[in-house]
């Protein structure tokens, strides 16, 4: 619901719209008039009393207390006579037009009477000639009906209708006569000749009433209802009614019920100043009305460039701005789609916010039904569709067939399109539903397409102007492989048709045909899943390009059927299945090198490095694999196929084998090492080619570990001398030194060289194999150097990453949950190391209290960890955290002492220099930090020799 004026009321967009439509007649009492300070019915029966008869009787006093002012006008007539009190009357009721805005509300009301075909509409029940005040500067004609000479409310009724009578410049006898204001008149005009009643019956049956200036207690509406409820009970029905009403501070709820208990509708503000934000949203919305469509896109112009969070109760500009978007002619959203600087993406939200129900059905075109549906609920950027733009119900349809848009919707669809480079229009897209309109597809491809051509001409002119009015809308790189996979179908955006199950009861019926070998390559296909990144909205610090797709998004491969694990568990003991993996290895093949193709475009793999050794530790069967993943469920379908083609057909798994080692992926290498440990199909000299290839890289590699270390044993137990003999060299070689770039370390570089030389050796030896001397003299040597290395019997060491026991080695360990324990496992930890993982920086960015109150205690201690303060600053760099952190450590690391403090400079460093760009607060604290690195750089440099 808009509201026009800040603190003012709440318009419903109901009787917007109806007022739009010409079905809306506004119906004044007294209060319009108090800007020209005449009086409400109670002080005009006061003035009365106070004038003519200031020693009312018992009686007359409790008619004016029980707020029975039409009771105490009569009582008073009969008292002092019924012309007097009358021209005392038209005396009390001259206006002061010196007021300020004395005639503004009267204006105001004029032009919202005015309809878009030119007839004017407006009923009061004032006697006061204000209304005749401004009619002649009105711009268009204003015909008066006075009481009882009333026109028939319909369609042909044009001009302002003085319900009650009017009071001439000189009042005769007979004029002052027929005014409507003592109980005998209202008796007379709603009971006995029924004039007024009937005038007001005909009224509420055709058109919408708005009530402006009444109060709930006021005789006039007392009269109105009960003619109302009289038509009522003889079946008549009426459409709904509204009233603007005050009410004082706690009495909202109070004042909201009595009007209801009228069958009215409430439109309420708060009581300042007689009424003054009754009467600016009268003036604002009048003005908004006669300027029609630019009235709303001013509207649009002057709330478009806040922040939507910004809207209050007080100042609803987003009731406003929605409202006037909803103008069907599509204007407003035009305006609102073209305005430079473009409308943030916030406005997504209340955009989205399903604000709408079943009584806003007649605003977007669709007729509603008579029974009130109380559970529907819609927004502008989702809503039901006008028949004329609704596509048809049948049996069988056109592939793509959707509603068409109407010139809202198309109008903001442009506007979506200038946020390309934000990654949270695709988020938003991907939670609506992730299957974009035909017509909104078709735009953004449109716009990808004219935008790059841009880029390639060297177009920077106009792509720097495009930036100006829109900065997020040339999408980078990163920002484009997103759109190419929702474009492309790529990314999975909800619960599919398909279903293994309902596959597997299909083969069993059928058999595997084409048909179904195609629909479960489309079941297993890899899909990307995206969602918003941990802890912010983004990764990187304002200004900063991102320089990886998880900067902008979280993404995971996943497959298009779901919980695929454990429905091909179910598999297992099924013969059918176990026939049909030999022709399906092929598939699996292929629908693993989809995906991993997917994360290279992602940036999640390369020739060298693809983590799959994370998600699945070992290619064959291992309690280490916990399927947490289901992409991973491709792996355990090509490994077991290729077992079931070899054991049907060794050379056609030989040459699926030859084909894994060709992929440019650790995975395939692993498999086609998995496959080499697999009897005599792959042989023993191809299998060490393959161990020894790319200067034995895929020996050493991480990735590759596993399985590359299970093939060295089984290489190892075949006993052939020479294969041994070159297995041989090719560990006292060692690893590749381009393997530890950037390892600044020599010794603890040295301990690891020296760890994965003697682990290798003695896998040979434990296989059965005979070292050479020079073998067996380097492997006892490390022995010796190192007595405290054995090798378990759980080959956990063979896994880069274990979960296991504590003495386990390379073993990963979660940091505890608890601060206590927390603390005295930083003691025992302090600092990070190669050979036993941890989560330590994962639990500084994910819970900031408890890694943050840990480090502080420890401070207190004067125990400072240099390490996991470093991994604790990068972490708390990033998102939501930097501020946070700046607040809360920032003085804990200002008192660290120098010794403490000299190995965290380059940490602190870094930390000051993100912080920079943002920080509030702390400005001692950041310029000490500051000296304090600067004193360290300039005391290294002075140790350091010139050349």
């Amino acid at each position: 619901m808009p509201q026009f004026v800040q603190n003012g009321p709440y318009i419903p967009e109901r009787l917007l719209q109806a007022h739009e439509e010409g079905r809306v007649v506004f119906f004044c009492g007294a209060g319009i008039s108090y800007p020209a300070r005449l009086p409400g019915f109670s002080g005009l029966v006061d003035e009365l009393y106070r004038r003519l008869e200031p020693n009312a009787s018992g009686v007359q006093k409790l008619a004016i207390k029980s707020k029975q002012y039409d009771t105490a006008v009569g009582l008073l007539e009969a008292e002092v006579g019924r012309e007097r009190v009358r021209r005392t009357m038209a005396s009390i009721l001259t206006p002061d037009l010196r007021a300020p805005k004395a005639t503004a509300t009267h204006k105001a009301l004029l032009n919202l009477a005015r309809t878009r075909d030119g007839r004017t509409r407006l009923i009061t029940t004032n006697f006061d000639r204000l209304f005749e005040e401004v009619i002649p500067t009105a711009t268009f004609p204003v015909h008066p009906f006075k009481a009882p000479l009333l026109p028939v409310p319909k369609n042909r009724w044009d001009g302002l209708v003085y319900l009650h009578g009017l009071l001439s410049e000189a009042p005769t006898v007979s004029e002052l006569d027929r005014l409507v204001i003592s109980s005998g008149d209202f008796g007379l005009a709603y009971l006995t000749e029924r004039w007024a009643a009937r005038f007001v019956s005909e009224l509420f049956r055709n058109y919408t009433v708005c009530f402006v200036g009444y109060s709930i207690t006021d005789p006039v509406l007392r009269y109105m209802m009960d003619a109302l409820a009289a038509d009522r009970l003889l079946g008549e029905s009426s459409p709904e009614m509204f009233a603007f009403g005050s009410y004082s501070r706690g009495e909202e709820k109070d004042r909201a019920n009595d009007w209801k208990a009228k069958n009215v509708t409430p439109i309420l503000y708060k009581e300042h100043h007689r009424h003054s934000y009754l009467h600016k949203t009268l003036q604002a919305w009048a003005e908004t009305y006669r300027d029609g469509v630019r009235g709303k896109e001013r509207i649009v112009v002057e709330s478009a460039i806040a922040r939507p969070l910004a809207s209050t109760k007080e100042d609803d500009f987003v009731g406003r701005m929605l409202w006037a978007l909803s103008d069907r002619h599509g204007l407003p959203a035009q305006r609102f789609a073209d305005l430079d600087p473009v409308p943030s993406l916030d406005w997504l939200t209340p955009l989205s916010e399903a604000r709408f129900g079943h009584i806003d059905l007649a605003r977007y075109g669709v007729p509603p039904n008579t029974r009130l549906d109380e559970k529907l609920a819609f927004s502008l950027m989702r809503r039901p569709l006008p028949y004329q733009l609704a596509p048809f119900m049948c049996v069988v349809e056109s592939d793509g067939v959707t509603g068409r848009w109407d010139g809202v919707m198309r109008h903001l669809a442009r506007w979506l399109s200038r946020h390309l480079n934000d990654p949270a229009l695709i988020l938003w897209l991907i939670n609506g539903g992730g299957r974009l309109h035909a017509s909104f597809a078709s735009w953004i491809e449109h716009s990808l397409e004219r935008l790059a051509t841009l880029e390639r001409e060297g177009k920077a002119d106009e792509l720097a102007q495009i930036r100006a009015g829109a900065p997020n809308a040339v999408p980078g790189p990163l920002m484009c492989t997103l759109w190419r996979l929702l474009l492309g179908g790529r990314v999975k955006v909800g619960p599919r048709a398909l279903d293994l199950y309902r596959w597997r009861n299909r083969v069993h019926r059928d058999g595997l045909t084409s048909s179904l070998r195609l629909e479960f390559r489309e079941l297993m296909s890899p899909l990307v899943s995206l969602r918003a990144p941990y802890g912010s909205s983004a990764e990187v610090s304002e200004g900063q390009e991102p320089q990886r797709l998880r900067d902008l998004v979280e993404w995971e491969v996943v497959l298009m059927a779901d919980d695929v694990h454990s429905k091909l568990k179910d598999f297992a003991g099924d013969d059918l299945w176990q026939g049909a993996l030999p022709g399906l290895l092929t598939d699996f093949t292929g629908l693993l090198r989809d995906a991993l193709d997917l994360m290279r475009e992602l940036g999640g793999a390369d020739e060298r490095r693809d983590n799959s050794y994370l998600q699945q530790p070992s290619i064959d069967v291992h309690p280490q694999n916990n399927d947490y993943t289901d992409w991973t469920a491709l792996i355990d379908l090509a490994r077991d196929a290729w077992l079931a083609t070899a054991a049907v057909s060794p050379e056609r798994a030989a040459l699926e084998a030859e084909l894994w080692w060709t992929i440019q992926y650790p995975l395939f290498k692993r498999l086609a090492f998995f496959a080499a440990t697999k009897g005599d199909v792959i042989g023993s000299r191809r299998a060490l080619d393959w161990l020894c290839s790319e200067d034995h890289w895929w020996l050493w590699s991480l990735e590759t570990e596993r399985e590359s270390t299970r093939l060295l044993v089984a290489l190892a137990e075949k006993g052939d001398p020479e294969i041994v003999q070159e297995l041989e060299r090719a560990i006292l070689a060692g690893p590749p030194r381009t393997m530890f770039e950037g390892e600044d370390d020599p010794e603890r570089l040295a301990r690891v060289l020296d760890r994965e030389v003697w682990q290798r050796l003695a896998k040979v030896v434990g296989a059965g194999a005979k070292l050479s001397p020079v073998a067996q003299t380097r492997l006892d040597a490390l022995s010796r150097q190192y007595p405290q290395w054995t090798l378990p019997q759980d080959q956990s060491d063979e896994f880069p990453y274990w979960s296991g026991s504590d003495d386990d080695w390379r073993k990963f360990n979660a940091t505890p949950r608890r601060r206590g324990e927390l603390i005295q496992w930083l003691k025992q930890h302090p600092d990070a190391d190669y050979f036993q993982q941890d989560d330590w920086r994962e639990r500084c960015r994910d819970n900031f209290a408890t890694t943050a109150c840990a480090l502080w205690a420890l401070a207190q201690e004067n125990f400072w960890p240099a390490s996991r303060w470093r991994e604790a600053l990068q972490a708390w760099s990033e998102g939501k955290l930097l501020s946070r952190a700046w607040r809360r450590m920032a003085p804990v690391l200002v008192d660290a002492p120098k010794a403490e403090f000299e190995p965290l400079t380059h940490g602190v460093s870094s930390w000051l220099q993100t912080i920079a760009k943002t920080f509030v607060g702390h400005e001692g604290e950041f310029f000490t930090l500051a000296r304090r690195v600067l004193e360290l750089h300039i005391r290294d440099s002075d140790d350091t020799d010139d050349p």
